[in-house]
């Protein structure tokens, strides 16, 4: 399996190279920086190899994403066809969602926070609580059959310093970091404190809950820019991977591919 595996979040688009199946790299470039993303995704595209048995010369890979940003979208999906003549899948339109959801409204959760669900149980095979740390948190929940349940979202660090800012008029903009004290002792440590400890105790007080509900502590697994922070913080946080969402991508065509294979071989 050849792919290439575009995230587009709120600030960022991660892309990732799979090579028969095995990731090559990945990167994550700010989403207005249109000439990084093209070239960083024409590099990665020369890298898939040349179809063997096709008359003309192709290469033997798809690309696909997984986006919360139409406008985003519509700009990659155009790149890759003037630039690299290819069309682009899209998660939950051309390529189905790659577990099962128990839901209300399925068409409206981010297909970001989906993929990434299905990457953990994967390896987890069990319960567990992914948390994406990016512009907007995501704390997401599992069950032991891999349904995906739902989750909790609420502001990511930039996000809330930002809107703190806005809406206070002597209140700075901060950079959140690791506290070297449980309280800060200038506003700015304050607002720092304040930021990075309520993430914190979101994160401990929705998994808490959760264990409740399922009557077992289950395991935690955190990804995005902001996961950084806390991943040596708290300690029932079992696993900090870097990029899960562009693993969903590769595990969501992956399976799609399956059941294409065996749809073909029951005909």
């Amino acid at each position: 399996m050849n792919l290439i595996a575009i995230d587009i979040g709120n600030a960022n688009v991660t892309i990732a190279l799979y090579l028969n199946g095995v990731e090559e790299s990945v990167r994550a470039i700010p989403g207005r920086d249109t000439d990084q993303i093209a070239d960083f995704l024409k590099n990665s595209w020369e890298k898939v190899p040349f179809a063997k048995s096709a008359r003309e010369k192709v290469r033997d890979g798809r690309i696909v994403i997984s986006s919360v940003k139409p406008a985003w979208t519509k700009k990659i999906t155009e790149m890759a066809k003037t630039k690299l003549g290819e069309k682009i899948l899209v998660i939950g339109k051309d390529i189905p969602m790659p577990m099962n959801m128990a839901v209300r409204e399925p068409e409206k959760v981010g297909t970001d926070r989906v993929v990434a669900a299905a990457a953990a149980y994967a390896v987890i095979e069990d319960a567990v609580i992914v948390a994406d740390f990016g512009t907007a948190v995501t704390v997401d929940m599992v069950d032991e059959t891999g349904m995906f349940l739902g989750g909790c979202i609420f502001p990511g660090f930039a996000a809330s310093a930002d809107a703190l800012h806005r809406a206070a008029a002597k209140l700075p903009n901060v950079t959140v970091t690791i506290p070297a004290e449980p309280y800060g002792e200038t506003t700015e440590e304050a607002i720092n404190c304040g930021l990075f400890f309520s993430a914190v105790g979101a994160l401990q007080e929705i998994t808490r809950r959760y264990s409740e509900k399922i009557g077992k502590w289950p395991k935690t697994v955190i990804t995005g820019g902001g996961a950084e922070l806390i991943k040596n913080y708290i300690p029932f946080i079992d696993s900090y991977v870097t990029h899960l969402v562009t693993k969903g991508i590769a595990l969501a065509y992956r399976r799609h591919l399956d059941e294409q294979i065996g749809s073909s071989a029951e005909r």
